[in-house]
């Protein structure tokens, strides 16, 4: 039996290759995703070991929490401690400095040099002494002065600065003017992403950073013979309140902490998509070899004539799913290194650039993706085998025989709606659940999905002879008679039908469900400025999501015109034991934006003070709080707020520029270091027109990271990172739209054989090879429609599911219908591609050869 097996498959080469397509594309996306998340880890990794190299410890800045909004969390510590470390027993050496991460840096056309929204790196170097600096310079010399600078390679390649030039930096004030006077990358890291990196000598920095008398770190080396532990012991007690000390491994483990949770996120994101892919893929496996194995009736019949037991059909099916899957899952292994980079390059492409240290094919990624692979082959594989075991030896001498029913045929539609019950049973108790644990949710949701789209698969074939009397019409009108078999074609054997358009109809239904949440997070956003934006104009930084210096918001006073500026703070803090978002705002607020009291008026902004604060409604009804309640904030340094509520608003369903808890500007000013503002908003005289931009944009020229906005641009420039992410997901998802094409190829090669001699027959009768191709087409076409009309409703039903569980957080359910008109077209287009190759194989059948085949 394994002889016949691998001479059948041997007999069968271009239908194992297509079958083997589904899963070559799932198993390349997991292993891409391990390559290239593991390949960024080890760029991640060797930056962060590097950057203490020669240390052995490390002073830095002491913060109460991390932060994550882009406001400085490091209070720094002074300056004078550097001596006293120095002055240990035990230190053969120390230096310290200065780093900031929104060190924007200026091209030659005037506008800030883009990260991709990486760090804008900026930081200190001593020239005398680079035992500790991580950076090997590549031209030039150390910046030693207040006019010297240097940056990195990629940057200066990239925009075409070399030593000598002058270039703009934009850090905590206007920006200023420097000379490059080296050019430096790191040593071991083949890129560092879309990173800028500027360096100054340290009065310089200080100066720039607006850290004078401070340091954010001092790194340390042990005189020959010391332990670490014992250093640490000595520096302890000098150190200040601000200040801790950590070995420089564990510096650089604290330092990568957000980094590693941000990859971790990024792998399973990027295997969700890899296991959808699969998925879809095993639909395509399991329909091509149902398809295989009713076309091999007779061969099955005479194996168990001839004394084959039903155990040696089923292994010999299995077998032939076995070789498959290792070969394809080999190939997708490999093809996985190719994806890397293809997965890169599209992330590049909108803008996340991150960095890396050589390609990574780790024994993890191997094992994994082989596994993967050849598992979900052979699950797909496991129903056929089992109808294989179930034909009859008396089916070798009968003409058309056709595969008995399976078991469970007897109980009708029961089983299929079963299923499908229990998946929404599970979505619904998975979206709208109240009180379950994260854990129980997340497996309710996954295993509820894959029982919805399994459910409507199962009860698909029911539906297929409507959809494809209706979807089917049009072909009918344009193709003639060609179209009219081809709807017979499609309604002649709804099983078959129906398993080729669950493959398209799952990753249609996920396209879908993001068009929907997506166009839902939009109109929400756009009525919650529309309610709220009343000012003329809105600045942000150039990508929009930056902090930028406050120092904007008085350049912004000065233009001619001004009724009204307002900023609008960000920073993290900490109350009633919750890392929250914290804003500060000025008085003239409600001049710009108008905000919904629940308690108190207008006057709440003026009126906060030193103490003053206001919250959200929601967030005050949960905390029980009311008017003059007392709110004690904690911020990044470690130091508290004792704060009085005088005010409660009600945000719109899109949300507001407000944080959890608004405090006054000086009152953060005096609290946060290094304050920035995330957005300035402005009335000018006369409206937004085209001087009051000019005058606008003239004011804030030393502020070349402020990007002037009318209403309209600032809405539309907010949506651009959501429009982004959507795009991404449309592409990642667009993986299994492809499995399913060729799917549908599978299932249109396969029928090809299938129909030889009824090809053979039209032929003989008068039907042309272009009326042959045309027939073809329109029933891949109907496939595929079918399968867009089953995607496009379960993308709506879960669409609206979540929207519904979320529609205390202001999202609205919004049908982009656009979108999904596009999404239709793209069906068709999916089917004509489909369609190509099989029309052509049909149509150039002999049709002598035709007629005698079997």
């Amino acid at each position: 039996m394994i002889g016949v097996a691998l001479k059948g498959l041997a007999g069968r080469k271009l239908r194992a290759s297509l079958t083997a397509i589904a899963i070559i594309l799932g198993v390349a996306m997991v292993s891409g995703t391990y390559v290239l998340t593991d390949s960024i880890n080890k760029g991640f990794d060797t930056i962060f070991t590097q950057s203490y190299q020669g240390s052995d410890a490390v002073v830095s800045g002491k913060v109460a929490f991390s932060g994550g909004s882009g406001a400085a969390t490091s209070p720094g510590f002074p300056e004078d401690l550097l001596a006293k470390i120095k002055a240990l027993p035990d230190v053969e050496a120390a230096i310290g400095g200065v780093a900031d991460q929104h060190t924007k840096l200026i091209g030659k056309n005037g506008k800030t040099i883009s990260s991709g929204g990486a760090p804008s790196l900026g930081f200190s170097v001593d020239a005398k002494d680079t035992r500790f600096n991580p950076l090997r310079l590549v031209t030039g010399r150390w910046p030693a002065g207040p006019t010297e600078m240097a940056i990195d390679k990629k940057t200066a390649d990239g925009k075409h600065f070399s030593v000598g030039n002058r270039i703009g930096v934009a850090a905590e004030g206007p920006q200023r003017q420097f000379t490059i006077t080296g050019i430096a990358k790191f040593a071991s890291v083949s890129s560092i992403g879309g990173a800028t990196i500027a360096v100054f000598d340290l009065p310089t920095a200080q100066q720039l950073f607006a850290k004078q008398g401070k340091l954010d770190e001092i790194r340390i080396a042990t005189k020959p013979g010391i332990s670490t532990p014992k250093l640490l012991d000595q520096i302890r007690p000098v150190l200040p309140p601000t200040a801790t000390v950590r070995t420089a491994a564990a510096q650089a483990k604290h330092d990568s902490k957000d980094v590693s949770g941000f990859l971790s996120f990024l792998q399973k994101f990027l295997l969700a998509f890899g296991g959808v892919a699969l998925f879809v893929g095993s639909f395509v496996i399991a329909n091509t070899l149902s398809i295989t194995i009713a076309q091999r009736t007779r061969e099955f019949a005479t194996l168990r004539t001839i004394g084959a037991s039903r155990r040696q059909v089923l292994w010999s099916v299995i077998l032939e799913a076995l070789i498959v899957g290792i070969l394809a899952s080999l190939v997708g292994l490999f093809l996985g290194l190719a994806l890397a980079k293809g997965l890169d390059a599209l992330f590049v492409s909108f803008g996340i650039d991150l960095p890396k240290s050589g390609t990574v094919f780790a024994t993890r990624t191997i094992v994994v993706s082989l596994l993967v692979g050849i598992i979900v082959t052979l699950l797909a594989s496991l129903r056929p085998a089992l109808r294989a075991t179930r034909i009859p030896p008396i089916a070798a001498v009968r003409e058309g025989s056709v595969l008995p029913k399976s078991r469970w045929a007897r109980f009708g539609p029961f089983p299929a709606l079963a299923v499908l019950a229990v998946g929404i049973a599970l979505l619904g108790y998975g979206v709208l659940g109240h009180g379950l644990s994260t854990t129980v949710r997340i497996f309710s949701l996954l295993v509820g999905c894959l029982l919805l789209f399994l459910g409507v698969a199962l009860n698909a074939p029911r539906l297929v002879p409507p959809l494809a009397s209706v979807l089917g019409w049009p072909a009918t009108k344009i193709g003639g008679s060609a179209g009219v078999l081809a709807r017979e074609n499609a309604m002649r054997n709804p099983g078959r039908t129906a398993s080729t358009a669950a493959a398209l109809m799952i990753g249609l239904a996920l396209v879908t469900f993001v068009a929907v949440l997506g166009q839902g997070l939009r109109a929400s956003f756009e009525d919650s400025v529309n309610k709220l934006f009343v000012g003329d104009y809105g600045i942000t930084a150039q990508n929009g999501f930056d902090p930028f210096p406050k120092g904007a918001e008085g350049a912004a006073r000065k233009a001619p015109g001004v009724l009204a500026v307002s900023g609008v703070r960000a920073g993290d803090g900490r109350a009633f034991g919750n890392k929250i978002q914290v804003s500060a705002v000025e008085p003239s607020l409600p001049m710009v934006i108008k905000i919904e009291w629940y308690r108190g008026s207008d006057s709440v902004p003026a009126q906060l003070g030193r103490d003053g604060a206001f919250v959200e409604k929601k967030y005050a009804k949960h905390h029980d709080l009311q008017i003059g309640s007392p709110l004690r904030l904690e911020t990044p340094t470690g130091d508290f707020i004792a704060l009085k509520l005088k005010g409660i608003f009600k945000a719109p369903k899109g949300g507001s520029p407000f944080g959890t808890i608004t405090i006054s500007a000086p009152t953060f000013d005096a609290t946060y270091p290094q304050p920035k503002n995330l957005f300035i908003f402005a009335n000018m005289r006369g409206g937004a027109t085209s001087t009051n931009t000019e005058q606008l944009n003239a004011a804030l020229k030393g502020f070349p990271d402020a990007k002037v906005q009318t209403r309209s641009e600032f809405k539309k420039n907010q949506e651009k990172p959501l429009n982004s992410i959507l795009n991404l997901l449309y592409v990642l998802l667009g993986l299994s739209v492809i499995v399913s094409l060729f799917g549908i190829v599978n299932t249109l090669v396969l029928t090809v054989f299938e129909r030889t001699r009824e090809l053979g027959m039209l032929r003989a009768v008068g039907m042309t090879r272009r009326q042959v191709r045309r027939m073809v087409r329109h029933e891949s076409i109907v496939t595929a429609l079918i399968g867009a009309a089953l995607g496009i409703v379960v993308g709506l039903f879960l669409s609206l599911l979540v929207t519904h569980a979320l529609s205390s957080e202001g999202i609205v359910f919004a049908v982009p219908y656009g979108s999904l008109a596009i999404f239709a077209v793209a069906a068709i287009l999916v089917g004509i591609l489909a369609a190509i190759f099989p029309a052509r194989r049909a149509a150039r059948l002999n049709v002598l050869e035709a007629l005698q085949y079997e």
